[in-house]
């Protein structure tokens, strides 16, 4: 893993060639960065430039134009296509370490597939198309970086494409619960997500009357607490236990 330290503001000003940035509390872990030489990272680095969201701040709507990869720095962002009903369904929920805007650097052409929203206040790290597509021609091996973008998206949608086939909804939503845990604090008790069950239902990959009849049996069984927009974890392992199909 590449780890990058972050204090109160970002140091990756215009011109430096460190490439270091540094942040105040726990350090930041990119593996899209993974098997990219410290050399190339630097460089890479130093094209980026840091953006700040507020709560519920919109950083792309579906359909706009693909300009920019963002590194998640701090703070939580949420995925959302549109369905054939008009609604909007959640795909997942991205935290410091992630990456989003990927097709800025595949496929430019098809623009934003998402809309991307900061459930608080967060940083990202913008690295534009542009400035990207020079640093290639001038440094061939920072290709690295879309190897690794690719091999990323392979293995994340690999593993829900198997867990939508083999694994009951029930499992998929318990699973998806405590993995926004750890967005929030960890899967511990006391731990508080502040998730609908209608969001829930979209990371799961299945209907919001599933997702919801799901959670009030766990909320009868004293593993969680529902509240309006909020999901808190009673009993993680218990919840583990039954996204395991223990």
């Amino acid at each position: 893993m590449v780890i990058l330290r972050w204090r109160r503001r970002c140091v990756c000003a215009a011109g430096d060639t460190t490439g270091k940035i540094w942040w105040e509390d726990a350090p930041v872990e990119w593996a899209l960065l993974d098997g990219v030489s410290d050399q190339d990272r630097q460089r890479f680095l130093a094209i980026a430039r840091p953006r700040k969201y507020g709560r519920g701040e919109v950083v792309f709507l579906a359909g706009a134009p693909a300009d920019s990869l963002h590194l998640v720095v701090s703070g939580t962002f949420a995925v959302r296509v549109g369905t054939e009903s008009g609604d909007m369904a959640m795909l997942s929920v991205l935290g410091a370490g992630d990456f989003f805007g990927e097709l800025a650097f595949l496929d430019p052409e098809s623009g934003r597939t998402a809309t991307i929203t900061s459930f608080e206040a967060s940083q990202t790290l913008s690295v534009g198309r542009s400035e990207f597509m020079r640093l290639r021609e001038e440094h061939p091996p920072v290709d690295r970086v879309l190897v690794s973008v690719l091999s990323a998206q392979v293995r994340r949608l690999s593993t829900l494409l198997v867990e939508a086939m083999y694994l009951p909804a029930e499992a998929r939503v318990y699973r998806r619960l405590l993995a926004a845990a750890e967005m929030w604090g960890g899967a511990v008790p006391g731990t508080v997500i502040p998730l609908t069950q209608e969001d829930i239902a979209g990371l799961a990959g299945t209907t919001r009357p599933t997702a919801n009849r799901v959670l009030r049996q766990a909320e009868s069984s004293g593993l969680l607490g529902i509240k309006r927009g909020r999901i808190e974890l009673i009993d993680p392992r218990g919840i583990a236990a039954l996204a395991a199909g223990v």
